[in-house]
């Protein structure tokens, strides 16, 4: 049995953007502004420079600041998850020993990028992460952008060490995610990863989930998990499918990235743009951007008044 508190990494935890300012580079002030609006959400978590904080198009040093700002701000209050994964493990390991050391509750990490890596390369990567610190592991499988396939074998295999607690798994299919809850047992975390499959994900046997959309939404997440958990199935589906038109709309834009950080910038939570090659919404695409905002805005008031 692992000796870690599983509970705290059960529940919505968002896949926090990065914060910019005019310039491009990393804005503390608005980086402690959003996790402090993610904290008064309600949410459980915030997991840091992952796919939806870009921290694949950030130094090691902005890594670093990135994170220490939300945890300056929030650290005390939510579960916060630093994402170490890096195309060299020197990098990811200086990123976990960085984690721990400024107070991350976990950190996580995809396969290293790029090289087309055998099962035993991966390995050695996350076992030097795993090793550096005294931190609870996530792996990260999201084969759709990595191009590595994580097989039951490995990650069994992971999952019998002490340290690695979980798996957030982006792949799209949920018999995978089943096949993962059964290969690391009750015993071991799978977060859903893809947004549009939350509900699908938690009653196929996921703790909960991880997500960039969950940023503009939250209170739509936390009401389906609420819904799920309180076995109102029937509530819990009507609001996945409102959620999933909602990323639809989302997804109709150059990225969605940018269509989230736009959003974010109506509500007075200016995250900058996204770093190209990822766009940013065209002005002729503004206005889209706004009626997508009302429209969020008002699914989160009936959610919110459903849930009282």
């Amino acid at each position: 049995m692992k000796s870690y508190n599983l509970d705290r990494f059960r529940g919505i935890i968002i896949a926090m953007y990065s914060c910019y300012n005019v310039s491009g580079e990393i804005d503390l002030a608005a980086t402690r502004r959003l996790a402090r609006y993610y904290a008064d959400s309600g949410v459980k978590g915030l997991y840091i420079g992952g796919s939806s904080g870009e921290g694949m198009l950030q130094s090691v040093i902005e890594r670093k600041l990135m994170l220490e700002a939300v945890i300056g701000e929030v650290g005390d209050e939510l579960t916060v998850i630093a994402h170490v994964g890096a195309p060299a493990t020197r990098d990811s390991v200086e990123l976990a020993v960085h984690a721990e050391k400024i107070g991350a509750h976990a950190v996580s990490a995809v396969p290293a990028i790029y090289y087309r890596l055998s099962a035993p390369s991966v390995e050695a990567h996350w076992q030097a992460i795993i090793d550096s610190t005294d931190l609870p592991f996530i792996i990260y499988h999201i084969p759709q952008t990595t191009g590595f396939q994580l097989s039951v074998g490995l990650l069994s295999k992971m999952a019998a060490q002490e340290k690695v607690i979980g798996v957030k798994i982006s792949a799209e299919s949920t018999f995978e995610l089943q096949q993962f809850k059964a290969a690391g047992g009750e015993d071991f975390l799978v977060l859903n990863g893809p947004d549009e499959q939350y509900l699908a994900g938690r009653s196929i046997g996921a703790d909960g989930g991880i997500g960039g959309t969950y940023g503009v939404m939250p209170e739509l997440f936390l009401h389906i998990e609420n819904c799920y958990v309180q076995g109102r199935m029937a509530e819990a589906l009507k609001w996945q499918f409102i959620v999933n038109a909602l990323i639809v709309d989302l997804l109709s834009f150059p990225s969605l990235y940018g269509a989230c950080k736009a959003i974010l910038k109506l509500r007075g939570y200016d995250t900058g743009e996204p770093r190209l090659p990822l766009l940013p919404v065209a002005e002729t695409d503004l206005f889209r951007i706004h009626a997508l905002n009302e429209r969020i805005l008002g699914f989160a008031a009936q959610a919110k008044g459903e849930g009282l």
